[in-house]
């Protein structure tokens, strides 16, 4: 039998993808300088209202997210001129994501350097650590929370170069339900595809920005509110510490549904969202009357006001955004911005709308500076933020890793997980 193919990581175009609950993202980079990138070229699947595969960031039917998935990869493959794209990294998200602290320690006995392998072994102790005393629970990423060497502590991680007896690593881990993990790993092998690494989404949004503000926003304190499609997801973090991850399983997704019951079809209450919706009434610059078709079901025209339009939206962005809120109120003296950043801070003057809410400095995160100075202005929309965050921090991983061989999983592998299923079907 031939010997499957392997290469090595780093001889592959970085690729991230999204599994945004109203699209599948997939973006392919090359690095041209040190955190500068290259967009070799994007290819998105939006998902079919009624036919999702992917819900509030969980992959809810993973036969058809794996056909997605390999649908897209197939069609970047084709756009970047290439023969195939085998691996892709992942940044995760989802409703039931919390965070916990948790430790490994190594006494080497005598002074020696730290290996990657050393690190990595401690990494998957934790990990174990957590999932071992939690069968439900899986971790969808660990985070460094900052090292001592001998009993020095120190925020950056380890190199070779360092030296130490004692070795202590603290992490934050981010939890969340197994079927997360197993769904997501399903939905991959099915598609013949491998998750070269998976980060969990706060990491690489907060990633983006400290690159682009500078890293003492990380030391002062900040927060990202994420206002994806299904989920809005609060982050604060300050000085190698998350404080809290809170998700709301909501997004501009239920703003939409909320609309269509105005008697509008859903297309047609999306683009009223987006080409003429305010997150409030004090941010209506001209109350124009808007005639629309309604829904087919009930025939003719709806005359709705940007006015109206706008109390509407309002009353459900506080539904969304009222428990974050009050989160956010718990911690605002320790930090100095909030980030808003996801599909959903389009929506016209909601950055003023939440910073009428809260002391802390209101800002749009960006991520320009990651990205070649010749990049189509498209990509610099906060919807390709996590994008660029995940390949920020996959790069990272590739240099940390630079003789790891990847591979396409193989036909005995989708056999055997497919032969899993019918005995767990049976059962």
């Amino acid at each position: 039998m031939a010997k499957r193919q392997t290469k090595k990581a780093d001889s592959l175009p970085l690729v991230a993808i999204d599994l945004g609950s109203d699209s599948v993202r997939a973006l392919a980079a090359r690095r041209v300088a040190a955190d500068l990138f290259q967009i070799l070229g994007v290819e998105e699947r939006p998902q079919k209202f009624g036919n999702v595969c992917v819900e509030q960031g969980v992959v809810t039917q993973s036969s058809n997210a794996g056909y997605v998935i390999a649908e897209v990869l197939k069609l970047l493959a084709n756009r970047i001129g290439v023969d195939e794209l085998p691996t892709a990294f992942l940044a995760i998200g989802g409703y039931s994501m919390q965070i916990v602290a948790v430790h490994s320690r190594r006494d080497q006995a005598r002074k020696k350097e730290i290996s990657q392998a050393l690190l990595d072994e401690m990494q998957q102790e934790c990990k174990v650590k957590i999932e071992s005393h939690n069968p439900d629970v899986a971790v969808l990423g660990l985070v460094p929370s900052y090292f001592r060497l001998d009993g020095v502590e120190q925020d950056e991680v380890p190199t070779s170069e360092q030296r130490a007896a004692l070795v202590e690593a603290y992490y934050i881990a981010f939890c969340g339900r197994k079927a997360i993990d197993v769904q997501m790993q399903k939905a991959f092998s099915q598609a013949g595809r491998s998750i070269e690494q998976s980060f969990v989404r706060p990491e690489a949004l907060l990633s983006a920005f400290a690159t682009c503000d500078g890293n003492q926003v990380l030391t002062d304190g900040c927060a990202v509110l994420d206002l994806g499609a299904q989920t809005t997801t609060l982050t604060v973090y300050k000085g190698g510490q998350y404080l809290l991850n809170k998700v709301v399983p909501k997004g501009g997704y239920h703003i939409t549904r909320m609309l269509e019951q105005q008697g509008l079809s859903f297309n047609t209450a999306e683009v009223l969202k987006k080409k003429f919706g305010c997150a409030a009434p004090q941010f209506v610059e001209k109350n124009v009357r808007l005639r629309v078709p309604a829904a087919p079901e009930i025939g003719g025209d709806i005359v709705i006001s940007s006015q109206e339009l706008a109390e509407a939206i309002e009353i459900k962005l506080q539904e969304i955004l009222a428990p974050l809120m009050e989160e956010l109120k718990k911690v605002e003296n320790r930090i100095t911005t909030l980030y808003i950043t996801g599909g959903a801070s389009m929506l016209q003057g909601i950055a003023d709308y939440i910073q009428e809410q809260t002391p802390v400095r209101v800002r749009y995160g960006a991520h320009n500076l990651l990205l070649h100075r010749d990049t189509d202005d498209k990509f610099l929309s906060p919807q390709y933020t996590s994008l660029v965050g995940t390949i920020l921090l996959g790069q990272d991983y590739r240099d940390s890793h630079k003789d790891q061989l990847v591979r396409k999983p193989g036909f005995l592998d989708r056999f055997k997980e497919t032969t899993l299923d019918m005995f767990i079907d049976q059962q």
